[in-house]
């Protein structure tokens, strides 16, 4: 018979706990004993489980995925795991990306740029899948294999979700110059700015939003600065020089003064009380996919276009432009093997040149969408 607590039950004159709480089953048989000291009972049995997933979680936080990857490299060595060179491979490519997160941290979306910058690469949906299924063993081992003082690494492992091998993800849609012109027209005029900065830096969505006054570095030899974005902020969990080219520096210099702490920010009423005038303050700017981006591609036909496609747009213009892949690597900010955190000031001067080269290129993406149909 039920009692007035879902999951404590009355069986003739004994009480018995049965229920489901965060996954895992409480079952007790308590005797007799009053409902009041039932509910006792459980109250301190939930706590207790939700202690023990609150230490999982703390101890997610402490582990690295490099050292998920680490181990679980190890395991494969012991075992002689004939494919052990194919996933070493994968792991190298996922490291840059999320090497540095908290296990607990790490999820499909954690994976995003690292899916995006592969396929910018040419990389199959196939290809992709194999570092994402080691990525998917290092965290389902996190959850159901490792231990710390017998406890697991990880309260659950997350769904890491694959791409569809028969159908490749969409394309990057780099925008023509005339598309490029039709859309920042549309946008509002605190996202115009944010937007030709990422057409003309292909930086990020969040980095361009999030971009810092106290990343400036001056380059006094180049009379312009660059912008270190620390590898917390960064995708690839690396520091980050970018770059500016001259629309870029004179947007920099437009935002000047604007806000102490972001350079991108849009203005708001900060009262709504009608008895007071209301009072304009300067906000950081969240991300450039809201309603006013959606609104505004729809506006002009170019509903395909996601943010993450002007950054495209800046590397198909390089490419347009004959700039070196190891420049191109450098300026979007890809992981390549030995890469520099820091570039001196010949190194900058070289790449202020090469993103300054996209100005002068011509809308190939546009013959090619006409010959391609």
């Amino acid at each position: 018979m039920r009692t007035r607590t879902k999951g404590i039950r009355l069986e003739g004159v004994e009480r018995i706990v049965d229920k489901q709480y965060r996954g895992q089953r409480v079952f007790a048989r308590l005797g007799q004993v009053p409902q009041d000291e039932a509910e006792a009972w459980l109250r301190t049995r939930q706590a207790s489980i939700d202690a023990e997933l609150e230490q999982q979680l703390r101890r997610g936080a402490e582990r690295l995925f490099a050292d998920g990857a680490a181990k679980y490299l190890i395991e494969c060595q012991q075992r002689q795991v004939r494919t052990l060179e194919q996933i070493a491979y994968h792991v190298k490519l996922l490291l840059p990306y999320i090497g540095t997160s908290p296990i607990g941290d790490v999820c499909s979306e954690s994976l995003e740029a690292f899916k995006d910058e592969r396929l910018e690469d040419g990389a199959k949906n196939a290809t992709i899948n194999r570092s994402l299924e080691v990525a998917r063993t290092v965290l389902n081992r996190a959850a159901r294999v490792w231990r710390d003082d017998g406890k697991p690494w990880l309260a659950s492992a997350p769904l890491i979700e694959m791409l569809d091998e028969a159908e490749q993800r969409r394309p990057p849609y780099p925008v023509s110059w005339a598309e490029q012109s039709r859309l920042v027209t549309a946008l509002p005029h605190h996202l115009q700015r944010p937007a030709l900065f990422a057409l003309n830096t292909g930086a990020r969505d969040d980095n361009v939003c999030g971009l810092r006054w106290e990343w400036e570095v001056p380059v006094p030899e180049l009379e312009r600065s660059v912008f270190v974005i620390p590898a917390a902020e960064f995708k690839g969990k690396r520091n980050h020089v970018l770059v500016l080219n001259d629309v870029a520096w004179s947007i920099v210099e437009a935002c000047r003064g604007q806000h102490r702490q972001f350079v991108f920010v849009y203005r708001r009423e900060r009262t709504k009380n009608l008895d007071l005038a209301p009072a304009m303050e300067y906000r950081r700017i969240e991300t450039m996919n809201n309603t006013a981006w959606q609104r505004a591609r729809e506006l002009v036909g170019l509903s395909k276009v996601r943010v993450h496609d002007l950054r495209h747009t800046f590397g198909q213009r390089l490419r347009d432009a004959g700039v070196s892949e190891e420049d191109r690597a450098l300026l979007l900010g890809h992981a390549i093997e030995g890469m520099p955190q820091h570039y001196a000031t010949a190194t900058v001067a070289r790449l202020v040149e090469a993103a300054n080269s996209v100005q002068h290129t011509v809308d190939r993406t546009t013959l090619l969408r006409v010959v391609n149909g």
